[in-house]
């Protein structure tokens, strides 16, 4: 069993040589075969200069700078597509996800013969606001999407590499790796996981950012708020049906005032709220598939940094993959 680890980077210049200084060790315990992936995602500090530092100096390190912040999830599809290993683990970049519990996700991994693993922790790691919305998020995600697991889901994850198969397609700004990985399979489990405090900085996911995060995948990935959209539509149907109904009978009985004003009103604003919410969520859709259209990319890789053994045995499985005649002139036999 081989393992790639891929770790977004984004302001952890200080963190990164710790990280990796624990890493490594439990990495050569599990597999013989192993590499660390750092994709940095345009963090505007040094984390670039570290991440590159460590990539030469440091055996089984590669990094990746993308020209520009992309944001996490991108980072981690990038990773994934430059995974070489038989399995995949993702982890953050702030020593929340402790590497000596990386065996734990391999071994539920192997001995439930799953093909993906998250690591749960034992407590809330983070203040309350910002589990709640992590929780609705998650339920938003079993709700909507149809993914049972949504609920267990967490960055500290492993899953095999051939996963990464379902969602080769996957193009555009709006990656959700979760949400990718669910297309290729559902034999998804859990572990509990010990999980340790931001050692340096804050957190990037306000309660705000999981909002945005939860409207991007719904919007995304799911035709739940189109479905909502009618569901408004026919219910505003119904309350003018029955402000209709009793405004004839009011007539009928003789009770109707001069003034119908008021009715009139409240029936035009509730048809006008449903008329312009399911409009509003057309638009999204239609502006997500105009985007879409324009070919933006997921990331773009500006630079890559490896020690001189990476890029030699890059270059060897390159040419032991490549057909006959190609990377081997014919007469230099």
């Amino acid at each position: 069993m081989s393992v790639s680890v891929v770790i977004p980077c984004y302001g952890s210049a200080r963190t990164l040589p710790r990280l990796l200084a624990r890493l490594m060790p439990v990495l050569r315990g599990v597999s013989p075969c192993h590499e660390v992936i750092l994709v940095v995602d345009g963090s505007p500090d040094d984390t670039w200069a570290v991440a590159s530092d460590l990539a030469r100096r440091v055996e089984g390190v590669r990094a990746l700078h993308l020209s520009r912040n992309y944001g996490q999830h991108n980072a981690l599809v990038a990773g994934i597509r430059e995974a070489g290993c038989d399995i995949v683990v993702t982890m953050d970049d702030d020593l929340q996800h402790p590497p000596e519990q990386i065996p734990l996700l391999l071994a539920a991994l192997e001995g439930e013969r799953l093909d993906l693993v998250y690591g749960v922790p034992y407590e809330e790691e983070h203040g309350f606001l910002r589990s709640l919305a992590s929780r609705s998020v998650k339920a938003g995600m079993a709700a909507a999407l149809g993914i049972r697991a949504a609920r267990s889901i967490s960055a500290f994850r492993a899953f095999r590499t051939r996963l990464r198969d379902g969602f080769d397609g996957l193009t555009g700004p709006h990656a959700i790796i979760d949400v990718a990985l669910s297309w290729a399979t559902t034999r998804v489990g859990s572990v509990p996981v010990h999980m340790s405090e931001r050692s340096h900085g804050r957190s990037n996911y306000t309660p705000r950012l999981l909002v945005r995060h939860a409207v991007t995948m719904l919007i995304g990935y799911s035709t739940a708020p189109l479905r909502a959209a009618s569901y408004l539509g026919f219910l505003a149907g119904i309350v003018g049906l029955l402000l209709g109904a009793t405004v004839l009978w009011r007539f009928v009985a003789g009770d109707t005032t001069v003034a119908g004003f008021t009715t009139i009103a409240s029936m035009v604003a509730l048809f006008s709220a449903a008329q312009l919410i399911s409009i509003g969520v057309l638009g999204e859709y239609v502006g997500r598939i105009h985007g879409e259209g324009m070919g933006r990319p997921t990331y773009v890789v500006r630079e890559r940094a490896e020690t001189a053994d990476d890029r030699t045995a890059g270059r060897l499985s390159d040419d032991l993959d490549a057909p006959i005649g190609v990377g081997y002139g014919s007469g230099g036999r």
